[in-house]
């Protein structure tokens, strides 16, 4: 049988009934963003790729169970990663932290040495003021400039509807604005 032409639901409804290709083609579609979330929420690569293997087992165990209630099937596997790393972080006593290498933030900048220094320390500053949002406007802002996902579909995996998460965006953009001028006034 052919499978790469397939749909999320043919394909789940395939793997429901057993079949490991089906399943196959899923993970190979949905694996590097589910990582990509982990690694973001997590900081590290090792805890990154452990928990993206167990979303995967914790899917492939419950496929039959799945339930399609008019959400994405990737929702359903934002929802299992953002359990288990919230399962993680608790079981760890950490802190929710996001590692945003700099390749996320902004392109490499080609100006004056004077310039470049300017611009890396903005890049920290915004760094250490994610690191201090709550998780929840940690994992909005993943899902949406890592993942590059629409408001509609973060709500989808937030379990919010698509106003609340605008709100929240908007006000976590308002919060860093704030805090960035706040840090800028105490520089000078």
């Amino acid at each position: 049988m052919q499978l790469p032409g397939k749909s999320d639901d043919e394909l789940l409804s395939l793997a429901s009934n057993g079949d490991r290709n089906a399943f196959g083609m899923l993970y190979e579609r949905y694996v590097s963003k589910i990582y990509s979330y982990i690694y973001y929420r997590t900081g590290n690569t090792f805890d990154a790729e452990d928990l993206t293997e167990r979303v995967f087992y914790r899917a492939l165990k419950h496929i039959g169970n799945y339930d399609n209630r008019g959400l994405p099937f990737s929702a359903w596997l934002y929802r299992i990663a953002h359990n288990l790393v919230a399962n993680w972080h608790r079981d760890n006593s950490r802190r929710n932290e996001i590692t945003f290498d700099e390749g996320n933030l902004a392109a490499h900048s080609q100006n004056h040495p004077e310039q470049q220094l300017m611009v890396s320390e903005e890049k920290d500053q915004l760094i250490n003021i994610l690191k201090l949002l709550p998780p929840e406007r940690q994992q909005l802002l993943l899902l949406k400039y890592v993942d590059h996902l629409s408001n509609a579909e973060i709500g989808l995996i937030m379990g919010r509807t698509e106003g609340a998460i605008k709100s929240l965006y908007h006000r976590t953009l308002l919060s860093l604005r704030d805090e960035m001028a706040h840090h800028q006034r105490e520089r000078n």
